[in-house]
């Protein structure tokens, strides 16, 4: 049923939900967020991405592309409840955009192909959820296609997410017939008839309740084995009440140590009621998770969510529209009214709130005010970038901010005219602003523009934005990939001497390290093994404390340029062994220079290797193609890692080097006629055949 949207200003923090879409491309999102919208009454036209009209893919490029390129938020009311919705992108290249989602998200609905079942990038943002600690329930879309299965997919859950799916419906018919489900926790029928915006509710058909009751018992099993109070219900009377079941569901929901899984297809517009159901049912309020730290000088606060406490907002997103920028805030204490100065606790700046809005992807409602709990979008406010921390000028903080990948791809980029090069610049740090992911540099030794981003689709986008809103025809170079350098065989006992002496004060530091390769990475972002890490084992008090850290300070210096080519060093341990002071000419400064030096010595004198970023590859083709397409990936030095058959077609999972990827989408439909298609997702650094040092060489 549809409800009114509500006030905000008479809904309790309780009735709150802030919530993201998640999944690979083409799962469903922007139709499950669609349909998310017509149901509560948001929008009164259901939007179709096929048709290029949907709310939340607004962008020219969305619609062209038919996928979505930024998070757009939306708002609605379901039940008494505001849920503040986020659709993310579901491409591997704007991974990042989902990144900073899910920094300001208390809960998510993870979408799957009920065809496909879990695919690579649902995988990688499932982990990502699981980094912030997102708590999410599970919806399997497209019930009505051909080959759909709810328990294949489900499946493929439990093995490849490592989760506890808990499944509570039984879809009723299958492709084309799939009409309804069976509510396993009410034990209800709901039937939804075609064309219609409702269901029907009705009791068990009895051609279903043995399977119903088998799968309510599956599910009552699940349940008691995670949660105690279920346990000592389900002990007394070997069954469990509609109530105790639904509690232990939110309580496993909201710990994470199992996954609501419900079932649908949000195309034709069934599912879209119960799955909202869920969301207010199971997915935390702001009041449900825990506070925000933040710090305060060289100590950490928590900032509870209470809209009487100081103001504490994370900016997630800035937007530049043709009406000005839009900055988009996560408030998680305090309030902020228009017109109100805050404090930029990270660039140590005031800014003026202009207007407050309530979002609607592409539309804004003014409103007066956001208090604790609240994502909303501000104007007025000039400098604040993605990750900053607005505050209280009397109490600041600054919040942890939403962490950046790496990019990995790198493109010259250049005006076709002279005379437009400043506005070039001006339009490259516009786009920098909007998504940090996207890197400017200046290359030192061709003095071209370099534009470094997390794809070859991602600088595509960024590109055909610079050429459509600021009306520049650009030049673009090759694209090149980011390479690493990584030690293969380190040295010991490296002694160097830093010594200068040019009238007056002098400068002197004498240090011994030892060079170490560590694990590399596996994702590339740092989050796996550590991409350096230096320690001191000089004992006798040799060398003082501020002098140690200078050497460490000095040795991260020197990685950012390695022997083989001048890319970053990774995968380096440094061990300070030994070292010497002078009374008068030592300092910080002296030791930070040796330990700079020293190292770009040791790592001269180690045997280093190239590194290169790889990606898993996972192509789709008919079954008539497999050969020429598996020779195409060896061909591109890729490592064939499974080939799956499903009614006619072949799934082909390959890891492949980044490099070899440039071109591949329109190669795979050469081949294939059109009818192949790949998806890829980062999976970290490997080492370059036969790029190392000299040393090597010689033995």
């Amino acid at each position: 049923m549809r409800t009114d949207l509500h006030r905000h200003d008479t809904d309790p923090l309780t009735a709150v939900r802030n919530v993201g879409i998640l999944a690979h491309v083409d799962a469903g999102k922007t139709t499950v967020t669609e349909r998310i919208l017509y149901t509560t009454g948001a929008t009164y036209k259901r939007g179709e991405v096929h048709d290029g009209t949907t709310v939340t893919d607004f962008d020219v490029q969305e619609r062209e592309r038919g996928i979505t390129i930024s998070a757009a938020a939306v708002s609605c009311a379901w039940d008494g409840h505001r849920i503040n919705l986020i659709d993310t992108p579901g491409h591997v290249d704007f991974a990042d955009e989902v990144e900073r989602s899910l920094r300001v998200l208390d809960g998510a609905i993870a979408v799957f192909d009920a065809v496909a079942g879990v695919e690579p990038q649902s995988e990688s943002v499932w982990r990502q959820a699981d980094r912030h600690g997102v708590p999410r329930i599970a919806f399997v879309n497209k019930l009505d296609r051909a080959g759909a299965d709810l328990d294949t997919a489900v499946e493929s859950m439990r093995r490849r997410l490592d989760t506890v799916p808990m499944v509570v419906q039984l879809p009723v018919g299958s492709e084309d017939a799939f009409t309804g489900v069976v509510d396993l926790i009410r034990m209800r029928l709901l039937t939804w008839r075609e064309g219609g915006d409702t269901y029907v509710e009705g009791p068990v058909p009895e051609e279903l309740r043995q399977e119903a009751r088998r799968r309510r018992r599956l599910l009552e099993e699940t349940v008691a084995q995670l949660h105690p109070g279920a346990l000592e219900e389900f002990c007394d009377g070997s069954a469990l009440s509609a109530g105790t079941l639904a509690g232990a569901l939110r309580d496993l929901t909201r710990s994470g140590e199992g996954v609501v899984v419900l079932c649908g297809s949000a195309y034709r517009n069934r599912g879209v009621e119960p799955l909202l159901d869920a969301v207010v049912a199971y997915l935390p309020s702001p009041l449900d998770v825990p506070a925000v730290r933040g710090a305060v000088g060289d100590d950490e606060q928590e900032r509870v969510c209470d809209p009487a406490a100081p103001l504490a907002a994370l900016v997630f997103k800035v937007q530049a529209t043709p009406r000005g920028r839009l900055t988009y805030l996560r408030v998680y204490s305090g309030r902020v009214h228009r017109g109100e100065a805050v404090w930029d606790a990270g660039a140590r700046r005031t800014e003026r709130i202009g207007r407050i809005l309530r979002v609607q992807a592409d539309r804004h409602t003014e409103v007066e005010r956001a208090v604790a709990g609240d994502i909303v979008a501000v104007a007025g406010v000039k400098a604040a970038r993605s990750g900053a921390t607005l505050c209280a000028p009397d109490a600041p903080v600054v919040l942890e901010p939403p962490t950046v990948a790496e990019p990995v791809v790198s493109v010259a980029v250049e005006a076709r005219r002279n005379a437009d090069s400043a506005r070039l610049v001006a339009a490259l740090a516009r786009l920098v602003e909007e998504d940090p992911s996207l890197v400017v540099r200046t290359d030192r030794e061709s003095g071209q523009t370099v534009l470094s981003g997390m794809g070859e689709l991602h600088l595509e986008v960024a590109v055909e934005k610079i050429r459509r809103a600021h009306g520049l025809e650009v030049g673009v170079g090759r694209p090149q990939v980011a390479y690493r350098e990584t030690v293969s065989r380190g040295v010991s006992g490296l002694v160097y001497r830093h010594v200068k002496q040019e009238g007056g004060a002098g400068q002197f530091a004498h240090v011994v390290i030892d060079v170490r390769p560590l694990p590399v990475a596996q994702d590339g972002t740092g989050d796996g093994a550590a991409d350096f890490v230096f320690r001191s084992v000089v004992t006798g008090g040799r060398l003082p404390r501020d002098y140690v850290q200078a050497v460490e300070a000095g040795c991260r210096d020197a990685l950012s340029e390695g022997p083989l080519g001048g890319h970053r060093v990774t995968g380096v341990q440094v061990t300070l062994t030994d070292g010497s002071t002078h009374p008068k000419d030592s300092s910080p400064m002296a030791f930070r220079t040796a330990g700079r030096f020293a190292l770009r010595a040791a790592l001269r004198a180690s045997v280093m290797a190239l590194l290169e970023p790889v990606v898993e590859v996972t192509a789709t083709v008919p079954e008539d193609a497999v050969g020429g397409v598996l020779g195409d990936l060896a061909a591109r030095r890729g490592h064939i890692s499974a080939s799956v058959m499903r009614a006619g077609t072949a799934v082909v999972t390959a890891t492949v080097p980044l490099a070899e990827l440039f071109g591949y989408a329109s190669q795979l439909r050469g081949r294939t006629q059109g009818r192949g298609t790949f998806t890829s997702r980062a999976t970290g650094y490997a080492p370059v055949p036969g790029a190392v040092s000299g040393q090597v060489a010689s033995r």
